[in-house]
């Protein structure tokens, strides 16, 4: 290692240390087998084993035995002092070790030998000579010399395994064949030395690399971890094997793309999705509007590391994609189709619900802001919107949640979430999460095996696995009428059925709701088809009574003083533009003043009763 310690003195490194090195230890290796093969064929096996300096009586100039074990001591013992003061020196300019080291970058020769550090290694090593036994001292040099050529060897197969373009050693022999024979190798003969100094050496390395990597001045320093390129390495290799042809349901799982205006007044939506996605993909997604050809640069770039930054901030488990757009439509398209890589994309889109309300500020200190949102990193971005900003339309909002639709995509709206409070959630395990998998647009209310109705108890079922949420009970509701009360009975059974067969543990509760729906269909059904619920489509728009809205929304909130989150069936647009504004006139009437609730629109199955 005394090459590799002094490289800084060396014109080309690269090309003196391997030949200096390779040539010594040759050389080495030629004079001491030749000097065994002598020593054996000249030397009885007594004189072996009892006398250590009986070169002295069998060489032809006695004294030339003193003079080689002088010089070989004070070569060894200069070259490890001037190489392991240069690397001393190397790691407290790195601030490694902090202010317990600084001092070692104090004075220098005007050859630029380091004081300090030559002081600090003589010391070491005096402190190591009162063990007074050199049997010991060499087993223990041994070992560490041999635990750091293996750290070596490591180092450069791990480099060679991730296969980093950069990693280009000049050295022709080199393969990860002879990485890991050299580490094979310094491992047996550490272990060969001294198993138990092998093994505290080993341990005492480990612990010394974790509180340096957790304690260490220099943590936060962008080092080029290896870590990094091994873990590029491998996740490319299992995205190839990952393939979408072979996708079953039994292993669906939520792949998430929220796309976020402004994340300063959606922290407990960015916070609420990372839960709901469980171990699913988590895309942030962001669209800017602007002419990208009016443009000197790319925006997009210097934004994006303050979208990490919040990543961190949140503690959310997201990546991040952001685009530039002239209208936010045309952004969320290229969002929804590009996001994700190879197999991995996301299958729900999730937005916000569109309103008028003011933005609140989470990351300044206020009576809505939870401590875990509040920090002072973000003054300069992420700006709330004002009055004078262009905001997307209702008719523009509509055509978003047509066009995910279209690129069958399961969509969720989120409403009502600056009231989501996860620290009373986790302190009061009382609370519901509610499931009503019921189309109130439709005349079917009740249908269970529908996408959507499969996709909300999903959902639910997931969101109760998480740990904040795993206290709250899932409770799903089923309405039902006094005129087909043998049906409702039924479809109880049913739906309780359905949830043991999909291992779905929640508590159903009956809901009449003949008051409720006499306000849509006053004189009730025809005495002939009194079933006409089971197989009627969607109402039309302009035929759902707004006074039916309000009362199912006066329903859902009797039956929300205790819920935590309340999921519910989105129905699907309308054809025609012109009822754009209706649908979400009545969408907004059907979820107002409810709390936390999420609208929910399946299109791609996400559980099965046959699994």
């Amino acid at each position: 290692m005394a090459g590799a310690n002094m490289s800084g003195e060396l014109k080309v490194p690269g090309r003196s240390i391997p030949r200096g090195t390779l040539s010594a230890v040759g050389f080495t290796f030629i004079v001491y087998v030749t000097l065994a093969l002598l020593t054996s064929a000249t030397c009885t096996t007594e004189l072996l084993k009892n006398n250590y300096i009986f070169m002295m009586g069998i060489n032809f100039w006695g004294p030339f035995v003193t003079i080689g074990i002088l010089t070989a001591t004070f070569s060894a013992s200069l070259s490890n002092l001037i190489g392991s003061s240069r690397v001393l020196e190397a790691v407290a300019k790195d601030d490694i070790f902090g202010s317990l080291l600084r001092f070692v970058t104090n004075g220098t020769t005007g050859t630029g030998n380091p004081i300090m550090a030559v002081l600090t290694c003589f010391v070491v090593v005096q402190l190591f000579l009162l063990i007074g036994s050199l049997n010991v001292i060499a087993q223990l040099n041994s070992v560490l010399f041999l635990l750091s050529y293996f750290a070596m060897n490591l180092a450069c197969l791990g480099l060679e395994l991730s296969s980093a373009p950069n990693f280009r050693p000049a050295f022709k022999y080199f393969s990860w064949h002879t990485a890991f024979l050299g580490m094979a190798g310094t491992l047996i003969m550490m272990f060969l030395i001294n198993a138990i100094y092998a093994s505290l050496a080993i341990i005492a390395c480990l612990v010394l690399v974790i509180l340096l990597h957790v304690l260490s001045p220099s943590r936060a320093d962008n080092w080029g971890s290896i870590s990094q390129a091994l873990i590029f390495h491998q996740v490319r290799k299992y995205l190839l094997l990952l393939d979408s042809r072979k996708d079953h349901v039994k292993f669906w799982r939520p792949h998430m793309l929220l796309l976020v205006a402004n994340p300063r007044s959606a922290c407990p939506l960015i916070d609420f999705v990372n839960d709901m996605k469980k171990s699913g993909l988590y895309v942030l997604g962001h669209v800017q509007i602007g002419e990208f050809d009016t443009m000197s640069t790319d925006p997009v770039v210097s934004d994006y590391s303050n979208w990490l930054s919040l990543v961190d901030h949140l503690k959310v488990k997201a990546f991040i994609e952001l685009t530039i757009a002239r209208t936010v439509r045309e952004g969320i398209q290229h969002l929804v189709r590009i996001s994700g890589l190879g197999a991995m994309r996301p299958n729900t889109i999730v937005l916000g619900f569109y309103d008028e309300s003011s933005p609140i500020d989470f990351f300044n200190g206020n009576d809505w802001s939870p401590n875990s949102y509040k920090t002072e990193r973000f003054k300069e971005s992420f700006h709330l919107r004002n009055s004078f900003d262009n905001r997307l339309s209702i008719d523009e909002y509509v055509e978003i949640v047509k066009d995910v639709i279209k690129m069958n995509k399961n969509i969720c709206l989120c409403r009502n979430m600056i009231q989501l409070d996860k620290q009373a959630i986790a302190k009061n395990r009382k609370m519901f999460i509610d499931v009503w998998p019921i189309n109130f647009f439709s005349g079917d209310p009740n249908s269970l095996m529908d996408p959507t109705s499969l996709f909300l108890l999903q959902l639910g079922c997931i969101l109760n696995m998480v740990s904040t949420w795993k206290g709250l009970t899932l409770r799903v509701f089923l309405c039902c009428t006094a005129t087909s009360a043998e049906s409702s009975v039924s479809r109880e059974a049913e739906l309780k059925r359905m949830l043991q067969i999909l291992r779905i543990k929640a508590r159903i509760v009956v809901v009449p709701w003949d008051n409720v729906l006499a306000r849509q269909l006053p004189e009730g059904f025809p005495e002939d088809m009194p079933n006409a619920m089971e197989s009627a489509p969607q109402w039309s728009l302009s035929a759902i009574k707004s006074e039916y809205i309000q009362s199912v929304n006066c329903m859902l909130r009797e039956h929300s003083v205790s819920t935590a989150l309340t999921y519910m069936y989105l129905p699907e647009p309308p054809i025609g533009s012109s009822e754009y504004v209706t649908y979400f006139q009545k969408l907004s009437q059907l979820s107002e003043d409810l709390g936390p609730s999420v609208l929910v629109h399946g299109i791609s199955p996400v559980t099965s009763t046959t699994i």
